[in-house]
């Protein structure tokens, strides 16, 4: 989605209850981002830091649809896993890339993150099998009845779950299906089927995955439900739904795409998270950055991503539910946030891009060590 509208629906959500912290380095002189080009795998090391405090993973999503699985710079940071342990396909993975026409499957494209994730001892989540967007024009444009839809919506999840496997150790089942009212997103699927979608969706799902005879969690995954809001009951109602259903969830993801205007604080993220852990499920972390208003970034504007950063780390690490934390990339010159397309926002990523490290990366490592933030 547009990272317009995703801090629009953030803002309209927690709105007078995000507190966004002043700098408190003010006075500090403007940090320069032109720094000498280099791989900065030097410790502190977050996956590492994270694993030793009883989480699973510090991860990053990467695209292999783009020039950085080519980047030797890039990827020299990627494979290194003390920094990450996991990563997310960005994009190939999703319905358009996977079933491009009705029953010819393609799962080579994911394969080669699963080959690179297998390469560097990091898990996999599989991301995602049913959603409103990069859906391929025959399923968008199909004359479609409700038994026809769903024999088609479940024929892809069986096919993708089995097909991949216990390579993934889990799947996005369904992704961003609540607006910010709590209502149903508008799509093919809710339109031929109705709200039922969703947790039929699971049920497949979970026959799929009892199939493989693999242990593959199954989460739900959303934007914009990371404090207490209409939105975050309805995903936690949508939890009670599936499960009605007789289907199996064992999560749900919290996207976390926040810009240094709009960002909620560790109080109302573990709110937010004990929320959906009350219903007896796990919570990741799944696509954390946080853009700064303008490019460069300022020295205030790095001091309060460093603060949104440290406050969503810190609201994992203190929920035992929280199990994993991802960042949806992690170098400024591949984030899908850049200036020329969000209004001059960008630079939201953990690592410049040439390779440096912003000071929310040591704001990060502090969160998972319990320390207060230095940098913020």
């Amino acid at each position: 989605m547009h990272l317009a509208n995703t801090l629009a629906v953030v803002a309209a959500l927690v709105g007078a209850a995000i507190a966004v912290p002043a700098p408190s380095r003010a006075t500090m002189k403007e940090t320069s981002t032109r720094l000498r080009p280099r791989q900065d795998t030097s410790s502190p090391y977050l996956n590492t830091a994270a694993k030793a405090k009883g989480k699973l993973w510090f991860g990053s999503a990467t695209d292999t649809t783009t020039a950085e699985t080519s980047d030797v710079s890039y990827m020299t940071i990627f494979n290194n896993s003390n920094i990450f342990g996991q990563t997310t396909p960005a994009n190939t993975m999703k319905w358009e890339f996977t079933e491009p026409t009705q029953n010819n499957f393609t799962l080579s494209a994911g394969n080669e993150t699963i080959a690179l994730a297998k390469a560097s001892g990091k898990l996999v989540r599989c991301h995602n099998l049913v959603w409103s967007s990069e859906l391929p024009s025959w399923v968008t444009g199909g004359n479609w009845t409700n038994a026809t839809l769903l024999a088609a919506m479940e024929n892809h999840i069986t096919t993708l779950i089995q097909g991949y496997g216990s390579s993934c150790y889990s799947w996005d089942v369904v992704n961003e299906a609540l607006n910010s009212d709590g209502s149903f997103t508008s799509n093919v699927f809710l339109t031929n089927i109705g709200e039922a979608y969703v947790p039929l969706a699971y049920k497949y799902a979970t026959a799929a995955v009892t199939a493989t005879g693999a242990d593959i969690k199954l989460f739900y995954n959303d934007y914009s439900i990371e404090a207490p809001s209409t939105k975050n009951t309805a995903a936690v109602n949508l939890v009670k739904t599936i499960k009605s259903y007789g289907a199996n969830i064992d999560g749900v993801g919290f996207e976390s795409h926040f810009s240094t205007s709009y960002y909620p604080t560790t109080t109302q993220q573990e709110q937010a998270m004990a929320s959906v852990a009350a219903e007896g499920v796990n919570i990741h972390v799944t696509e954390l950055d946080v853009a700064c208003s303008s490019v460069p970034c300022s020295t205030a504007d790095l001091a309060t991503q460093a603060t949104a950063y440290y406050d969503t780390i810190s609201a994992c690490m203190g929920t035992t539910a929280c199990t994993g934390m991802t960042v949806w990339d992690f170098d400024d010159k591949y984030s899908w946030i850049q200036p020329s397309s969000n209004g001059g926002e960008g630079n939201p990523d953990l690592y410049y891009s040439n390779y440096t490290r912003h000071p929310a990366y040591t704001a990060v490592y502090e969160a998972i060590e319990g320390q207060s933030c230095s940098v913020c």
